[in-house]
């Protein structure tokens, strides 16, 4: 590990401990294309898988008349989202419990919609298979898989090797983005009709984050990021998006299971 990232957390956990809650590539705007997806005028059952604190399962209650089962990986998250639960009006529709994407313990055929954002870059070329082939299994039939992820937008395998290096240095965690190609075949070969949408990273760009925290909220991440002992991985961290701004970007996808 670098000797500047004195913050040993994974990334998404320690821009969380900074203040920023919407950890997704491609922020409000690739979560807003998502929901646009759902159908609004009726009851959903709907599986979240890597929900973190749960900022898009308190939207998703809070905008549709659904059922959520929301799931992590991380004991500690899914305790922060409880706890954000135990006074929402909603409570008694959402339920979080650890699952793993690729072994998901639900029947088949159980849910209208699973919604994922910002893990399957996190997972091997085998793993994302098992994900959606798991996702696939528990929707029923004309149900649909809801994702927001991490794109390349070079198509340089040897640049992307690079990406990928730097990438997990400084968030300390493995990750595989694809091409917008290769994440519609990825999806398709797991019988899902599809829809897509790509666009620039707003994860820690100045304008991105205004508009998805708020300019209030925008300070106080600054704010907790130039204490001294975030100030070195946070800078290392922004530094890497920047300097891969043209090359990353974020990708949604909408997948409908074929009957």
């Amino acid at each position: 590990m670098s000797k500047s990232l004195t913050r040993p957390e994974v990334g998404h956990n320690f821009l969380a401990s900074l203040g920023k809650r919407r950890l997704r590539p491609g922020g409000k705007e690739g979560t807003e294309w998502l929901l646009d997806h759902l159908d609004q005028n009726k009851p959903l059952k709907v599986l979240e898988v890597a929900c973190n604190q749960g900022t898009t399962t308190f939207e998703l209650v809070d905008k549709y008349p659904i059922d959520i089962v929301a799931c992590d990986l991380s004991e500690d998250a899914l305790n922060r989202a409880r706890k954000r639960a135990k006074n929402h009006p909603k409570k008694d529709h959402i339920e979080f419990r650890i699952a793993d994407a690729r072994s998901l313990p639900f029947e088949d055929n159980s849910f209208d919609i699973v919604i994922n954002e910002a893990m399957l870059t996190m997972l091997s070329d085998v793993d994302k298979l098992k994900a959606l082939k798991e996702y696939h299994r528990v929707l029923k039939p004309g149900g649909k898989v809801l994702t927001h992820d991490v794109l390349f937008r070079t198509d340089d395998k040897a640049y992307q090797v690079k990406i990928r290096k730097d990438m997990t240095r400084n968030i300390l965690a493995n990750v595989k983005p694809l091409t917008g190609v290769e994440w519609e075949s990825l999806f398709t070969s797991c019988g899902f009709i599809v829809q897509s949408k790509t666009g620039p990273m707003s994860l820690m760009d100045p304008k991105g984050m205004i508009k998805d925290e708020g300019f209030g909220g925008t300070l106080k991440i600054i704010s907790n990021a130039l204490k001294l002992k975030n100030r070195a991985r946070f800078k290392s961290m922004f530094k890497m998006f920047k300097e891969y701004q043209n090359d990353l970007g974020f990708i949604v996808v909408a997948g409908v299971k074929k009957d």
